[in-house]
């Protein structure tokens, strides 16, 4: 939809000629009152309501005869929903309305600051300041069915011939969405009706009320009751004044002796999408009779009153009569449902139904207060009934008209002073003039004129106000020039057409700037003239003269140009006098010279002639601002750059030439954390970068010319600071010292633990990759390389009974790759029953390297050993035992045979069951020799990174020898007096034995090994499935030594040095002891 001009007038002569023949003023008269000097003699004493000037009549009527005739305007109407989002793009002028799109500057006047406008484009769009229908100033006392209008104002200047700006009124409607819930004016609503009610009579019901307007107001009412009242009660939704009024109707006999009151529920809902609800409980009250209600003279008064009224000014009377006798005949008036501003405004006699003023009355705040009278009996049953009251609030001329001056398009305005070249064109405008008054009808009919004697007048900028409003344009009206008057004060002066008559004044100083307009004027045969360019046409350049020693005709000389072919038709000569003068403007961008050929010729026949040259040099002016390349500069530098670092290069060109076009770079609002070079335009940064502190610089320069007065733009550096791999994986969970409780009856691929871990670096330095780097000799456990969840991947057996220590490895993806380790105790038992076991298990797994895995129980396989040896030699015990057995049978039977029969000549053989040698003697060399023989060292790691972090641990796990017993040696570190803690371990610890290499150097000695790893955190016994050990501590926790890291790491492998001792033999590090 676009809004033209449709008509032009101009009827300010036809009202001033009138006001003067009715005053008989003359115009000398008039004007002497307007001058400047004479306004104050006309100012009357200030009023309540500030200063006021009040003119006659006649000078009403000059002013009208002054006033301008109104310009042209174009009016622009979008509708948007309420509680858009910011940056929603609500229309653009050069889209939907065909305005210019390049070249031109939009800006916004008025509209802030829930509007802006891009000022290339003039698309409208909103802002962080959310338009909500209902708390706009505009809408708050409209009356239902009024659209809710946003006004705002968008001028338009040509930039390319920087003419007169246009402006466009335009406006927004506010659409109402459903964001508000109706809701009744209290929850628990109470209604009297008495028992000997008719059936069918009907019982209002207090008002709903919703902030939404339209379809998302009130839409419906419903009546929901309990069985006792379902045949008592209904509801009925009545049409009054443009609102549904919810009625309770009496649909059966009423007996106060049976049930004396009833708990209804009355729901409301809005007619939005989706639609709003709410409810309030309904108790109707069953009383005694009382037979006749109140009843209003009138259903609805209607009066007007006047702003300003006194206190106790009577507004009017409402009246209701009731038929009964005694107190129930006597009538009270109470308000019914007012809003609070009626309240504080007015004030209602209880027994008269007088209203008054209590308050002060002002039409600009409230022009119609709405509201409802309820007059109730005294009987012992009350009754009541309701009125409608409207008053109108009449208007009096209490506003003087308000004069707003404001800058226009690229003419700003500081301090109430506006800066304006002299060589702008006639009916440049210099400033946007608003007028406007509060007051109402003739009382805010408002005309402005400009007084003075000054080059400018007002010109009507818009057709579409109202004349309560009007905008004007202030231009010139002739050319400036600053060699005659530098500065103008313009005096403005508005008065409406109430009676009497108010008016205010407003002013404006406007500087007058200069430019360089004078040419130099001499005569020679060649003569060179600086001529500067952007003149007006027709100037003089130069004055050329030619003398004749001739007399007469033959001495009166004609001249004559011939100019350079791009010279012609820029250039015209006087015949006479010889004056060069210039036909146009000249551009010395375009070009810096022209020669000219002027020819004198007498009048004489033959005639003769001679020549000169007149070379012109175009001066330049400070008339192009300086140009960045670009609009905006986006560099992108890498972290931990050395200060003084270049991180980008900005170029800038200058149309003009000389010092006009050397520019001077600079970084505006300068913290010192950014240089540039003015001869390269690189910029340099005064810090080194760190992304992790801040990852984004923005700053802009500023780019000076060396004219008079200088010219400068502005453009727009980001500096975006990439990521190097600077920082190491931080484990957060779990703490070294803390364990969990795994039964064996865990669920194949049940997460057991989660390892947590962060990076402070971002992107591929960021992405995190979890792995189990030792300590899952059984292929017990996985982790999600991603995830960090730890899961349980095959089923527990009883060799797996006891503590699991993984050493998982969190590692980024930078080039190179960062890590940090974390260890993960998992305790595979049915209870946590022996805490000081799991504790001391769990010292000595922090004292043991990284390389040696600790996972499940070693006495298993021993008990395993041990049994099959056990077995073996019951079997040997057996075996042997049957064959003493059979040997003796096989003697005893071959006896008997002997005793039975002799055989002669047969030589009994002696020792004939002597048994044979036993082999127990070689069974034992063999052993003795397989104990001699040295115990085969444990393969080492070879993982590059492990071997990394046991750098400093010389010792290896040792198997026992075949038939040992399996022993524990962990002597500790206690000090003298202290129970052999040692030996208790060795006889009663379950643990595997540590020994060292015999190869080792000192291994005629005794050796000490001390261990210590960093614990987050004591352990945890508390008998629970997990104990994370970073959470709590517990009272039974093996301490070690103090952490040796920051709470933060950054990704270096465990360290393992030699603790101090601690005076508690409980402690301290953990003391392997090993004796030849």
């Amino acid at each position: 939809m676009r809004f033209r001009d449709l008509s032009f007038w101009n009827w300010g002569s036809v009202l001033g000629l009138t006001a003067l023949v009715e005053n008989c003023v003359s115009v000398g008269e008039a004007l002497l009152i307007l001058g400047p000097a004479r306004m104050g003699p006309l100012r009357h004493s200030p009023g309540p309501g500030g200063q006021q000037l009040l003119l006659p009549s006649m000078l009403l009527a000059l002013l009208l005869l002054l006033a301008p005739s109104p310009g042209h305007a174009t009016r622009v109407v979008y509708k948007v929903p309420e509680e858009q989002p910011p940056n929603t793009l609500i229309g653009s002028l050069a889209a939907d309305y065909g305005f210019p799109d390049v070249g031109h500057l939009y800006k916004l006047e008025v509209g802030a600051p829930y509007l802006r406008v891009d000022g290339k484009t003039g698309d409208i769009f909103t802002t962080e300041t959310s338009i909500d229908r209902e708390g706009l100033r505009e809408c708050q006392n409209q009356l239902p069915g009024d659209p809710c209008i946003l006004e705002f104002e968008v001028s338009i200047t040509d930039l390319v011939q920087n003419g007169s700006p246009r402006l466009l009124e335009g406006q927004i409607e506010v659409q109402d969405i459903n964001d508000n819930t109706p809701n009744f004016a209290s929850p628990v609503i109470t209604l009297a009706i008495p028992e000997n009610t008719n059936i069918g009579s009907l019982f209002p019901i207090p008002l709903a009320s919703d902030r939404d307007a339209g379809p998302n107001g009130v839409a419906s009412y419903e009546l929901q009751a309990g069985p006792e009242a379902q045949e008592l009660f209904g509801l009925q939704v009545a049409e009054d004044q443009e609102e549904k009024q919810p009625q309770l109707i009496v649909m059966g006999n009423l007996d106060r002796e049976r049930w004396d009151s009833y708990d209804l529920t009355i729901k409301v809902q809005d007619g939005g999408s989706p639609p709003r609800a709410s409810s309030a409980l309904l108790r109707v009250t069953v009383l005694d009779t009382n037979d006749n209600a109140p009843k209003f003279e009138r259903p609805s008064y209607e009066a007007e009153l006047s702003e300003n009224s006194p206190i106790g000014h009577s507004v009017i009377q409402v009246k209701a009569n009731d038929s009964d006798q005694g107190a129930n005949a006597e009538i009270e008036y109470t308000f019914h449902q007012a809003p609070e501003v009626v309240r504080r405004l007015l004030r209602l006699d209880r027994n008269t139904g007088l209203i008054t003023v209590q308050g002060p009355v002002d039409r600009e705040d409230l022009s119609t207060l709405r509201f409802s009278v309820l007059a109730k009996d005294r009987g012992t049953n009350p009754k009541s009934a309701r009125a409608q009251v409207v008053v109108t609030v009449k208007d009096m001329n209490d506003n003087a008209p308000t004069i707003e001056i404001r800058g226009i398009g690229l003419v700003t305005h500081q301090d109430g002073m506006a800066n304006i070249s002299e060589d702008v064109a006639e009916e440049t405008a210099v400033a946007l003039v608003q007028v406007s008054d509060r007051d109402e009808g003739e009382n805010a009919a408002v005309t402005c004129v400009v007084a003075g004697d000054v080059p400018f007048q007002l010109r009507q900028a818009s057709e579409t106000g109202s004349d309560s409003k009007k905008k004007y344009f202030l231009q010139t009206t002739t050319p400036l020039d600053y060699e005659k008057v530098k500065d103008y004060t313009i005096e403005i002066v508005a008065v409406d057409s109430g009676n009497p008559p108010l008016s205010s004044t407003n002013s404006l100083k406007v500087q007058v700037v200069d430019v360089n307009d004078n040419a130099p004027v001499f005569t020679q045969s060649v003569t060179e003239v600086a001529f500067p360019e952007n003149n007006k046409p027709g100037e003089v350049i130069a004055e050329i003269t030619a003398s004749d020693a001739d007399s007469g005709s033959n001495a009166e000389l004609v001249y004559s140009l011939e100019p350079e072919p791009a010279a012609k038709g820029l250039f015209t000569i006087s015949p006479e006098t010889g004056e060069i003068q210039v036909k146009t403007s000249l551009d010395r961008e375009q070009r810096e010279s022209y020669e000219l050929k002027v020819v004198a010729a007498d009048r004489g026949s033959p005639s003769l002639q001679g020549t000169a040259t007149v070379l012109v040099n175009v001066l330049d002016c400070n008339d192009n601002d300086p140009k960045f390349m670009l609009s905006g500069y986006n560099f992108s530098v890498m972290e931990n750059m050395p200060a003084l670092s270049p991180v980008g290069m900005v170029t800038v060109i200058d149309g003009d030439k000389g010092e006009n076009a050397q520019v001077q770079l600079s970084v505006e609002q300068d913290n010192g954390d950014f240089v540039i070079q003015n001869g390269t335009g690189t910029i340099l940064s005064s810090l080194s970068f760190d992304r992790e502190q801040q990852s984004t610089y923005t700053f802009q320069l500023k780019a000076v010319d060396g004219g008079v007065p200088p010219r400068s733009a502005y453009v727009g550096v980001t500096i975006n600071v990439l990521d190097e791999n600077d920082n190491a994986p931080y484990i957060t969970a779990p703490s070294n010292t803390s364990h969990r409780l795994l039964t064996p009856q865990t669920r194949l691929g049940e997460t057991v633990s989660q390892v947590a871990a962060e990076d402070f670096d971002s992107g591929v330095n960021a992405e995190l990759i979890y792995s189990i780097a030792g300590g899952n000799p059984y292929g017990l456990f996985q982790i999600g390389s991603h995830s960090g969840a730890i899961t349980l991947e095959k089923e527990i057996e009883r060799r797996h009974h006891g503590l699991h220590r993984l050493v998982v490895k969190v590692s980024d993806r930078g080039k190179p790759p960062r890590y940090g380790t974390a260890l993960v105790h998992l305790y595979v038992n049915e209870t946590l029953a022996n805490r000081t076991l799991l504790e001391t298990l769990l010292g000595h797994s922090l004292d043991t390297p990284l390389d040696i895995d600790i996972a499940g129980d070693p006495e298993y396989e021993r008990s395993k050993q041990r049994g099959n040896i056990l077995f073996g030699v019951v079997a040997g015990v057996v075996a042997v035992a049957l064959l003493i057995a059979l040997a003796v049978l096989v003697r005893y039977c071959r006896q008997r045979e002997a005793k039975s029969g002799y055989q002669a000549g047969k030589k009994e053989t002696k020792d004939l069951y002597a048994p044979k040698p036993s082999g127990k003697a070689s069974k034992g060399n063999k052993s003795k020799g397989k104990k001699s023989k040295s115990p085969k060292p444990v393969k080492p790691v070879e993982d590059e990174d492990e071997a990394g972090l046991q750098k400093s641990l010389k010792f290896n796990l040792m198997s026992d020898a075949p038939g040992d017993s399996p022993r524990i040696h962990l002597p500790l570190n206690y000090p003298p007096g202290s129970p052999d803690l040692g030996r208790h371990y060795r006889s009663n610890s379950p643990l595997p034995s540590i020994q060292l290499q015999p190869q080792s150097p000192s291994a005629s000695k005794k050796h000490q090994v001390v261990q210590d790893l960093p614990p987050a955190n004591t352990f945890v016994g508390t008998g629970d499935t997990t104990s994370t050990g970073s959470e709590q501590y517990s009272d039974y926790s093996y301490r070690t030594n103090p952490p040796k890291y920051p709470s933060k790491q950054v990704g270096q492998p465990f360290q393992l040095s030699t603790p101090q001792p601690l005076p508690h033999p409980y402690h301290g590090a953990i003391w392997t002891e090993v004796w030849e």
